[in-house]
């Protein structure tokens, strides 16, 4: 048998019986993430799980806090700079080699032919909840702090790692909608009533279950690898999906795409088996990752967000936040109302404040456009739209003094709170630096 793998995220240590405890414990961290060197390392731990002499493993986290938080979504902006620099003709085969790996890791660790469970205590969200679906057999305490959920389209993503394949698997498509869509989470007693997880346990109990459970000698494999699964039809996903997918269109324009990919996910792999639902999974990030909309979201609903919080906290938030909110809010209506009936329409049209409601066929239309709406306006109302946010963005540019660089994602943050400021196209200061003063001013004149 080979030697464990090196790693820096993981400690483990073995019973006397032979149960190994694989314990996720980022160093210089106070909560775990998911970053490049933990995927690769959980990995290298599944290939060298299955010609392993263990009896089983049982995962927990080394955090009092947490389980998982998720991904190192700092590492995920640094990605996608990386593979929007290289050449189109190669962008598809980068993003797919830069994120299968955490599907592809969690897939192997669940048929490595070992029993593994999950001990998790505190939060297991985005990658954390993927790593706590793809082990065998599932404890949750039943503390308060305790939930698992899959947030990812709340920052304009979809979960990589299987998330979007075993959640509906387990619950059910509709009764997984909320987590999948709409960032809901479960606690551990909903999570054992969905079939999420197997037992809810007092805190400190946890690692006894788990481990009780391994040495039961249990089949090491999830439902959907014994023959007796029963895959849905896709006609079975549609008839939840599709009403589902239409009314989001209505709500949204089509502006979101992040909820839309999550479908597709559902209805293009639930009804493979695993391997290639998986596959499916990833076809549909990797379209995803290389759009804009993702990348403002991150940038602003996320590290905006996390910037935002400690400076409220710390009672340090720039001076003339409230203010420049306002200046923005009264330039992009003061465009408006110059525009007359094209600018009530284009307010209504990018999401400006109060949306729709919205035809599905044209918000569809709207979502499958490439490029995006945006990126080239073309009818009367969206070249309004596109004036009226630029507008919005000219204000940023007479107040670029006014706030530090490193500033500026809170700030569009604020602007989205307070200034209506649609959350997909980031804020004024995101949008004047991707369409730059000129074109802004030229289109708010």
């Amino acid at each position: 048998m080979s030697a464990l793998p090196t790693m820096n995220n993981f400690k483990t240590h073995r019973t006397e019986d032979g149960i190994l405890h694989l314990t996720f414990d980022m160093p210089n961290r106070s909560m775990n993430v998911f970053s490049n060197e933990a995927i690769h390392e959980i990995e290298a731990f599944a290939d060298w799980l299955k010609s392993s002499d263990v009896a089983g493993v049982v995962i927990s986290s080394g955090k009092t806090t947490a389980f998982c938080a998720g991904a190192d979504l700092t590492e995920l902006a640094e990605a996608y700079e990386m593979i929007m620099a290289a050449p189109k003709a190669q962008r598809d085969r980068l993003t797919v080699d830069h994120f299968s790996p955490i599907g592809r890791a969690f897939r192997k660790l669940e048929t490595a032919g070992k029993p593994v469970a999950a001990a998790a205590h505190g939060l297991a969200l985005g990658g954390g909840c993927e790593l706590f679906l793809a082990c065998h057999y599932r404890v949750l305490t039943d503390a308060q702090e305790t939930q698992i959920g899959l947030p990812e389209s709340l920052v304009g993503l979809l979960p990589g790692g299987g998330g979007t394949q075993r959640m509906p698997r387990f619950t059910g498509v509709a009764k997984s909608l909320g987590v999948l869509l709409e960032g809901a989470r479960f606690d551990a007693r909903q999570a054992v009533e969905l079939g999420a997880a197997h037992k809810a346990v007092a805190p400190g109990d946890e690692l006894a279950a788990a481990e009780a459970w391994v040495r039961s000698k249990p089949d090491p494999r999830q439902p959907w690898d014994k023959p007796d699964w029963k895959t849905p039809t896709k006609a079975e996903v549609l008839s939840v999906t599709t009403p589902v997918r239409e009314d989001f269109l209505r709500k949204s324009g089509g502006h979101y795409p992040a909820e839309l990919a999550i479908l597709d996910c559902l209805d293009n792999g639930l009804p493979l088996d695993m391997d290639r639902g998986i596959a499916a999974e990833m076809d549909s990030f990797k379209d995803l990752v290389q759009r804009v909309e993702p990348r403002n979201m991150i940038a602003v609903k996320f590290l905006g967000r996390v910037d935002y919080d400690k400076r409220k906290r710390k009672n340090t938030l720039p001076e003339g936040l409230d203010a420049f909110a306002v200046d923005v809010k009264a330039a992009m209506e003061t465009k408006a109302a110059k525009l007359g009936a094209v600018g009530k329409a284009a307010v209504v049209f990018a999401g400006i404040g109060q949306a729709g409601p919205y035809d599905p066929k044209i918000a569809g239309e709207v979502a499958a456009r490439q490029p995006q709406w945006f990126e080239q306006p073309s009818s009367d109302v969206e070249k309004a739209a596109f004036a009226i946010l630029a507008a919005g963005a000219m204000v940023a540019a007479t107040n670029e003094a006014r706030f530090a660089a490193e500033d500026r994602n809170l700030v569009d943050l604020h602007c989205q709170q307070a200034a209506d400021f649609p959350a997909y196209l980031g804020g004024p200061f995101t949008f004047l630096a991707r369409y730059g003063i000129d074109r802004c001013r030229s289109a708010a004149a």
